[in-house]
């Protein structure tokens, strides 16, 4: 398992080395700057929101002759493969949709067009100010936030009440009990979360919501402390005791889907979005299914995702690219698609009108009430692991040796030792 995980992470250093050999160099790319064409890629918004993107292009290309956009939509798991082959070949699209984590291993090699010059403070007061700094590294701009989810708990409420659980949990410390009483009371699983390095970092925002603080100023490793270790071994017991799927070592969070929709979990820690799925899905689990606050530890802090779009700093029409970027996400453009969506905007402006629209709306449907949740939670919530170089790495280094530790390999104290010096050893 290891060995494979540590081919996987130079395999990822020679492609990275070679992404900064070609930047640097300035290999051929195509110009689409005489065409007056700016090219636009999202990650898996087609065929549910065509319409909704043709209709904003058409719109953006009547208040800006001569400019036209091509629309591209890349399936999910495919982006950042695409994205690396791209940017390395000189072809990337000039304005692009990821996630401020995979974008910022980029951005710390000058991938992305830097936006400080280019924005005035108006544009900058547009958005939430903490979504904003998940779009800086070293101070440096390198994305415009697009729309966000923060996490909410749907749950089986015929399967809690089966367990004897009259209230969902609100802490890890609870979770832990409703773990226990739903495997022991009806041989089911209370939740699936992923340590699959390459899939979500959940897991790692859990440690944050504990009280662990991953790195200090200097980048090196601040986990390996009592609160770590608590961390560590809080999941290492609920595996040991038999109260998490034995896949949650090697399958993703599709997985924690899946089993929730089988009715085969009584948890699912997902968006609102996900709740017109599960209806399509599973109507009967539908039926069943009820929300909750997102689950936190003692920190009481609440984790929110942030979709952004970045530019390619090989684009050769800047211009025409930030101001297709600041349409796309501008406050009218961000309440459309998160109401579309059922997803947040991340503008004041958008934000305040979605709550407003929201209160004013009996909540007469589980996705009312799933939404009105989870926009309530955006006005405490954080982006707890902001960019950073090599986050990759660092998640890697804490779930492959968190894995060791949950499988008996080595103590829990070995486990967050060598994790540390995993990640102390890593330069960039």
């Amino acid at each position: 398992m290891f060995s494979l995980r540590r081919k996987s992470f130079w395999v990822w250093m020679a492609i990275a080395f070679c992404l900064t050999w070609l930047i640097s160099c300035g290999a051929p790319q195509t110009n689409r700057s005489a065409s007056g064409e700016v090219e636009f890629w999202t990650m898996q918004l087609q065929p549910k929101f065509t319409d909704y993107f043709n209709d904003l292009i058409a719109q953006f290309e009547a208040d800006n002759p001569g400019v036209t956009i091509r629309w591209v939509d890349v399936p999910w798991a495919a982006m950042e493969s695409k994205i690396l082959t791209a940017v390395a070949a000189r072809t990337a699209p000039d304005v692009v949709n990821l996630n401020p984590n995979f974008a910022s291993t980029l951005a710390a090699r000058q991938a992305w067009l830097p936006l400080e010059e280019s924005l005035s403070e108006g544009d900058r007061h547009l958005y939430l100010p903490g979504i904003w700094k998940a779009n800086t590294l070293n101070e440096m701009t390198f994305g415009l936030p697009w729309y966000l989810t923060t996490r909410i708990t749907l749950h089986n409420q015929s399967l809690l009440q089966e367990a004897g659980i009259t209230e969902p949990p609100k802490t890890y410390a609870e979770l832990a009990q409703v773990a226990q009483q739903v495997k022991e009371k009806t041989g089911k699983f209370a939740f699936f979360v992923t340590f699959v390095p390459e899939d979500s970092s959940e897991v790692l925002e859990s440690m944050v919501q504990m009280g662990v603080r991953l790195v200090d100023e200097q980048g090196k490793a601040a986990f390996n402390t009592p609160e770590g270790k608590a961390a560590f071994q809080y999941w290492v017991d609920l595996y040991q005791k038999g109260w998490l799927p034995r896949e949650v070592l090697t399958q993703g969070h599709r997985r924690a889907i899946e089993l929730y929709q089988a009715g085969e979990v009584a948890l699912l820690f997902s968006g609102p979005e996900f709740m017109n799925a599960i209806a399509t899905n599973a109507p009967t689990i539908a039926e069943v299914t009820q929300s909750s606050p997102q689950i936190t530890g003692t920190t009481g802090k609440i984790n929110v995702a942030v979709m952004n779009l970045v530019i390619p700093r090989q684009t050769d029409t800047p211009d025409n690219a930030l101001k297709f970027a600041l349409f796309v996400t501008n406050p009218e453009n961000q309440l459309a698609f998160a109401q579309a969506a059922n997803v947040l905007p991340s503008t004041v402006e958008s934000v305040q009108a979605y709550q407003t629209q929201l209160k004013s709306t009996p909540q007469s449907t589980p996705l009312e009430t799933a939404r009105l949740i989870s926009s309530q939670q955006l006005d405490s919530a954080e982006v707890l692991i902001p960019a950073m170089k090599g986050l990759t790495e660092l998640k890697g280094a804490i779930y492959d040796n968190l894995q060791a530790a949950m499988l008996g390999e080595k103590t829990v104290d070995r486990a967050i030792s060598d994790a540390a010096e995993t990640w102390d050893s890593i330069s960039f």
